[in-house]
């Protein structure tokens, strides 16, 4: 048995949309139901603990309602950060394995669910390949401060599987040393755990600006082609 961590707490100012981006819909259908659907269809997920964005609970338990999602459903609000909001979703897991993903990707399908939790490893996670340069910089003065290894590089990319308590212990690490992450991989290997890889998808998408909204509207229009 397994619990899906679901990030939903976010308002999306970026996507510059009239309401929480994971409330638009994408041919019909609201961005956070991709996620839900895709869960709900794997047996080994055995509770959803979900996040909604301040004064949008009412909203998010309708859409549960109406997809019909028959996996138990856990809310906890937003922390002010992506970290803190993992860390009070953590609070309310019973499984010893987790799995972590955002509604705000959801190109994500049943079977990505389950190349997780079928991996060997305990702590891994989908990344990708960087098909392009980067460097390393100094904000500050503009200036260029050395180069990296791009073969040994990776976007990493959601969802993820994590131990309970290799979660936990990652999170510890980063309120103790007071340092910020915005993903849990690397969190988690700065604090001591072993975490794996498995190769991602070129399609697997982070809606955050509209240009992202109408490029997820295409491929999930073709992904829908496709099953029919």
């Amino acid at each position: 048995m397994i619990s899906l961590i679901l990030l939903n707490g976010g308002m999306g100012a970026r996507a510059r949309t009239a309401g929480p981006k994971q409330f638009v819909k994408i041919n019909g259908v609201p961005i956070v139901a991709y996620s839900l659907k895709a869960a709900d269809e794997v047996e080994e997920i055995t509770e959803i603990v979900l996040n909604f964005p301040p004064g949008h609970r009412d909203t998010l338990e309708d859409l549960v309602r109406d997809y019909a999602i028959s996996t138990p459903v856990k809310y906890a609000d937003a922390g002010e950060t992506r970290q803190g909001s993992v860390a009070l979703l953590l609070d309310q897991v019973t499984n010893d394995s987790v799995l972590l993903h955002e509604s705000a990707r959801p190109i994500v399908t049943a079977d990505d669910f389950r190349t997780l939790i079928q991996s060997e490893h305990a702590n891994v996670g989908f990344m990708r390949e960087i098909s392009f340069t980067v460097a390393p910089v100094d904000p500050d003065t503009s200036r260029v401060t050395g180069s990296l290894e791009r073969a040994r590089l990776r976007n990493v990319q959601l969802p993820q599987k994590f131990n309970l308590g290799d979660l936990r212990k990652g999170h510890e690490y980063a309120s103790e040393s007071g340092t910020p992450y915005t993903e849990d991989a690397t969190m988690c290997v700065d604090a001591g755990v072993d975490v794996f890889f498995i190769e991602g998808s070129e399609n697997n998408l982070k809606v955050t600006t509209p240009g992202d909204v109408n490029l997820a509207t295409m491929l999930l229009r073709h992904e829908g082609d496709e099953n029919v």
